[in-house]
């Protein structure tokens, strides 16, 4: 027997895919650990609980742990009901990582910091296969690992709000202003937004959610002003396909968005690019700069940056990874993820073949493993750790029989003219026309929803959009 095949798999990561390969190590026998840095399973979809997904439950589920939770007389929720994170995460996750199949393995508090091979470092080739995995604890613990399946996601490392990719000048400076993807407008957050004028900046369905918040709350808030920012020509993505879309919430998620620009409710502002951001007197100025050279700027109270996410590879510096230079993701697996070209509805099935790296046994996964691409679904996640536990345990028929049925987006164009501008966002794939831009999906699988009692927009009153000065 391989000394490897008596350590156990680590697993980073206690979300929904990392417990989802937890579930699928059980079935397969293989010994494994899983380091979650937070306190509790779910840690991080815990921090939008109020949010309220797009997906119904049937999408949200993965088949091995349904399977650990049905023999264990779980009650399952209605498979076409619409959770929020919160309930995600007490009715599913929290259930699964208390499963005794699962419980002793679970490690919280216990952040890793870096990957490596015992004894080795990148540069070294002899011996490399046979040699167990080093992983790190912040606390200088050291666990040895026969592969590593790294589910830590992108939650902790946002986009920074500067349009080059680099963070805008001043932005440090203006942090107590800034909020990232998804505050809890109407709930723990309210008195950070109410009565003032706040800014979201990005087009994906983070922004969607946090711009419909704003909107209620300026009913019963006067003075609540809401201002919206892309870097695009059109809010077109954003808005999606409506009625065409397969699911209906999201669907209506840019739909009332939509009709809240158009009634002035909400002011939209188009080819925004932050070049600074300038605190003073309570308030913050965000500088813009034109293609022209040009600035101008807008005075606001707050700030969201709904700007996406981007994967931290750092914690395997010393492993062969080999990275698109575009997306942060695999080399194989980033021309089917390709935002540019795809939405979440029209990434083809994957699994282990595409998630390798040259370092044998080390898989990034779900969210992580798409880089920067915001079309991260997490039904792709549990087919994803699926497949590479079924190659772990050797099964390869089974690790490339991957196969995967994904809602479509409804947003289509078969003019190609349109789609090469930006305008439009194909998921379907029977489209008469190339594959458009795809839909920025948001975090932790994406598909989230607007928030639970969307307010009628006949009742929003008063003018929700002007500039500060």
């Amino acid at each position: 027997m391989n000394v490897l095949d008596e350590l156990p798999v680590v697993v980073v990561g206690a979300g929904p895919v990392g417990l989802a390969a937890a579930a699928h190590l059980h079935e397969r026998g293989l010994p494994f650990t899983v380091l979650e840095a937070g306190d509790t399973a779910a840690a991080a979809v815990r921090q939008w609980g109020h949010v309220r997904v797009f997906s119904p439950w049937r999408y949200n589920l993965d088949a091995a742990a349904r399977r650990l939770l049905d023999a264990a007389g779980w009650v399952a929720p209605d498979l076409d009901a619409l959770p929020t994170g919160a309930e995600l995460a007490t009715d599913y996750l929290q259930p699964l990582a208390e499963l005794p199949q699962l419980k002793p393995h679970l490690r919280y508090g216990a952040r890793v910091v870096a990957i490596s091979r015992l004894g080795l470092d990148r540069l070294r080739t002899a011996g490399r296969e046979q040699t167990p995995f080093l992983v790190r604890l912040a606390d200088g613990e050291e666990l040895l690992a026969r592969a590593v399946i790294d589910a830590s996601g992108t939650w902790n490392t946002p986009n920074v709000l500067g349009a080059s990719g680099l963070p805008a000048r001043g932005e440090a400076e203006a942090a107590p202003y800034l909020d990232h993807a998804l505050p809890d407008v109407l709930g723990a957050d309210r008195d950070r937004f109410a009565g003032r004028h706040t800014l979201v900046v990005g087009a994906g369905h983070s922004a969607a959610n946090t711009l419909l918040s704003l909107a209620e709350l300026a009913i019963g808030a006067p003075g609540t002003e809401v201002t919206w920012a892309i870097r695009s020509a059109s809010p077109a993505r954003t808005y999606g396909g409506g009625d065409a879309d397969a699911l209906p919430a999201r669907g209506a998620l840019g739909s009332r968005l939509r009709e809240h620009v158009e009634a002035g409710r909400i002011r939209l502002l188009t080819g925004f690019s932050v070049h600074a951001l300038d605190p003073a007197d309570g308030r913050v100025a965000v500088v813009v700069r034109a293609a022209d050279g040009g600035t101008e700027s807008i005075v606001v109270d707050r700030i969201v940056a709904a700007t996406g996410f981007r994967p931290d590879h750092s914690i395997a510096g010393e492993l062969r990874l080999d990275l698109d230079p575009v997306l942060g993701a695999t080399r194989a697996l980033a021309p089917l993820i390709d935002p540019n070209e795809h939405s979440c509805g029209t990434v083809p099935p994957h699994g282990v073949d595409e998630l390798a790296h040259p370092e044998p046994g080390y898989y990034a996964v779900g969210m992580k493993s798409y880089g920067r691409a915001p079309t991260f679904l997490m039904a792709t996640g549990y087919e994803q750790v699926r497949s590479v536990v079924a190659a772990l345990a050797g099964d390869w028929a089974a690790a490339r029989d991957v196969r995967l049925e994904l809602p479509e987006t409804g947003v289509c164009n078969s003019d190609p003219a349109e789609a090469v501008s930006g305008d439009s966002c194909c998921g379907t794939a029977s489209a008469a026309g190339p594959a458009g831009r795809g839909l920025a999906t948001g975090v932790s699988g994406g598909l989230l929803a607007a928030p639970v009692n969307l307010i009628p927009l006949a009742t929003v009153g008063g003018d929700a959009g002007c500039c500060g000065g």
